[in-house]
């Protein structure tokens, strides 16, 4: 399914806190990624990963392209011209394409990419004052605030960080800051490309998540909105464990026993976009 990213206002996602609370975990899982990476031996770089067809050295050197995309991106949006790139954009059957065309990389060349792809967009991130932080951006939803862009950034590498190395063995490192950034914009993405998609489910949810504890409202109407919620009464309430909640939203696992039937409408926008089955 093609993308069909929302560019005009009002702003199709909006996640509540402070202007460069993201950066610090940003920073960290990629540079843990990149110590991660360094201590494999050649034969893990060609083991599979959790994404269909893809190897481990495959996964990262997608993540060599989006790391290309969140820098030009923002520094495009930190211009004043904000890209419109993702238009028409398959994210199904482009992101194969670009790895392909990356050639046949050498373990030690596609850790260096990444972490040449890393300091350039960590690098962007890290002379953001508050305004930098609001600036508009492209990502696959539209144009976003680099705050929620570096969200999404996160969460990408997160799960992709995971895809290489729950199958190789390696234990994940979980830190608090991290799932719940994970945790609000894997509850974002699916209602905001689904706005676009024809997939939209509008109303107001509630996500209340424990290890780390985490609870939010998800509103859907024009756009999508999260905000901290004491109240969870009269709402689809998603409940459970943080990791867990994580893969069911990003369609790595499935959704915890009980969860009301319109959460499983919600996850149609992510479920459509990769012609999937929530």
């Amino acid at each position: 399914m093609l993308l069909t990213p929302r560019y005009d206002e009002p702003v199709v996602a909006s996640i509540d806190g402070a202007p460069g609370d993201q950066l610090v975990p940003v920073v960290r899982q990629r540079r843990r990624m990149e110590s991660m990476l360094a201590g494999l031996a050649d034969e893990h770089w060609r083991a599979p990963s959790r994404c269909t067809d893809w190897t481990v050295r495959d996964v990262v050197a997608h993540l060599v392209d989006v790391n290309g995309f969140w820098h030009f991106s923002i520094i495009s949006g930190l211009a004043g011209t904000p890209t419109r790139m993702l238009s028409g954009f398959d994210p199904v059957t482009s992101p194969p394409a670009l790895v392909g065309m990356q050639g046949d990389m050498s373990p030690a060349d596609a850790l260096a990419k990444f972490v040449d792809s890393n300091d350039r967009f960590l690098g962007v991130l890290a002379e953001l004052d508050d305004d930098g932080w609001s600036t508009l951006a492209e990502a696959p939803a539209g144009h976003l605030p680099v705050r929620v862009l570096a969200h999404h950034a996160l969460w990408d590498a997160w799960v992709h960080e995971r895809d290489i190395v729950l199958p190789l063995g390696i234990p994940p490192t979980l830190e608090d800051d991290e799932l719940r950034s994970c945790l609000r914009f894997a509850a974002v993405i699916s209602p905001a490309l689904g706005l676009g998609l024809g997939a939209a489910a509008p109303g107001s949810y509630v996500v209340d998540a424990v290890r780390p504890d985490e609870r939010f409202s998800l509103d859907v109407d024009t756009s999508v909105s999260v905000r901290a919620a004491d109240d969870v009464t009269d709402r689809a309430c998603l409940a459970g464990d943080t990791v867990e909640l994580i893969e069911a939203l990003s369609l790595r696992g499935p959704l915890p026993p009980g969860t009301p039937p319109e959460w499983l409408q919600l996850l149609g926008g992510l479920a459509t976009a990769f012609d999937a089955l929530p």
